[in-house]
């Protein structure tokens, strides 16, 4: 099948799993919250939560219900990640394949008043600015982090503001997911929808019906069009 090329007025990208990958901090927290919480099963954890919000997680899976403790527990959860990264000889934060190439392409269109892209994490502003300097990838204007919306993925609103920050209505946009959650947000968002099989399997994905599934960022080109926006090709062979 050739290539399928199409312009959004922005690209609005997760990040874990999608522009980074923190796989290994990720089990390694899970991993010393198990020394708190005994009971959680994190092979069960891993194949599931991926994509929601700390505090989504940490409720439903250890159990945690007053919202000052959730904020603290999340926050200590999501900078494990990062140290958790390095540990025991683990590689770390790091870009995913094609995320270098591509963020190079439209960084210039990262700034106020009129940003191209736009990054809508589930995961806290304190560990996402932390992964991404780690990951060496710059933080763009339009910023949306869990603490940013009242409900997180699978509901719309995170893509819908990261839309709104840009300044562009989101069926005007395409979301960059790897989670099954990330995708239905961006679809009840009203933005087309392009997954990637870094984190779920294509069975997984294709549940969720996104507009494209490829294996990850290397099967995308991004360019800034000159009248503002972005030209995107996806590479489906």
């Amino acid at each position: 099948m050739p290539a399928v090329t199409f312009h959004v007025d922005a690209a609005l990208f997760d990040m874990d799993g999608t522009l980074v990958n923190s796989t290994a901090g990720v089990v390694g927290a899970w991993e010393l919250f198990k020394e708190k919480y005994p009971d959680i099963n994190i092979e069960d954890i891993l194949s599931s939560a991926h994509g929601v919000r700390t505090v989504d997680n940490l409720r439903k899976y250890c159990g945690i219900e007053d919202p000052q403790e959730l904020t603290s527990e999340a926050s200590r959860f999501e900078m494990a990640i990062v140290t958790e990264s390095t540990a025991k000889g683990r590689p770390g934060i790091l870009k995913l394949p094609g995320v270098a190439r591509a963020i190079q392409e439209i960084n210039s269109g990262r700034r106020y008043p009129n940003p191209s892209w736009a990054i809508c994490t589930s995961a806290t502003r304190e560990y996402a600015l932390a992964a991404l300097a780690n990951a060496g990838i710059d933080v763009p204007d339009a910023f949306v982090a869990a603490e940013d919306v009242k409900v997180g993925k699978p509901a719309p609103d995170p893509y819908l503001l990261g839309a709104e920050k840009c300044g562009v209505k989101p069926e005007n946009c395409v979301v960059f997911e790897d989670a099954p959650a990330g995708i239905q947000s961006g679809k009840r968002a009203g933005c087309k929808t392009i997954g990637f099989l870094t984190t779920h399997d294509k069975t997984q994905m294709e549940t969720v019906n996104p507009d494209f599934l490829v294996p990850n960022m290397a099967s995308v080109s991004l360019k800034l069009s000159q009248g503002g926006g972005i030209d995107v090709t996806v590479d489906l062979d």
